[in-house]
């Protein structure tokens, strides 16, 4: 249950991250299932969108956890800044595990199609 409370917390742009950094990983089993050339063609341009969705997903994280020192009057302590930074980093996690897991699929579907 914790799951959906902490994406229910989550920004647009963090749920956004996420869900383009999974498109990847469906690619990557669309092409293990049937392998053709245009679904290979495909996963270059769904790769490289969910890195960048993975590296904007972690900016944007970082920028609010800046803004949030910032703006604070008092000194923030280390804690929440360290909370902060491991929240922002979990779109870029999901997005470089997908990918993992997306060309290993890739890999298994270009032996089958050879």
């Amino acid at each position: 249950m914790e799951f959906f409370t902490i994406l229910r917390q989550a920004g647009v742009l963090a749920l956004l991250s996420l869900i383009i950094a999974v498109l990847p990983l469906a690619a990557g089993i669309g092409y293990a299932v049937r392998p053709t050339e245009a679904r290979l063609a495909l996963m270059r341009p769904v790769s490289l969108a969910g890195m960048f969705a993975g590296v904007a997903g972690f900016l944007a994280g970082l920028m609010a956890v800046l803004r949030a020192i910032w703006s604070a009057d008092e000194p923030v302590p280390f804690r929440l800044i360290a909370i902060g930074l491991s929240e922002s980093l979990v779109p870029l996690f999901v997005a470089f595990g997908c990918l993992t897991v997306a060309w290993l699929c890739a890999a298994f579907g270009l032996r089958r199609h050879a």
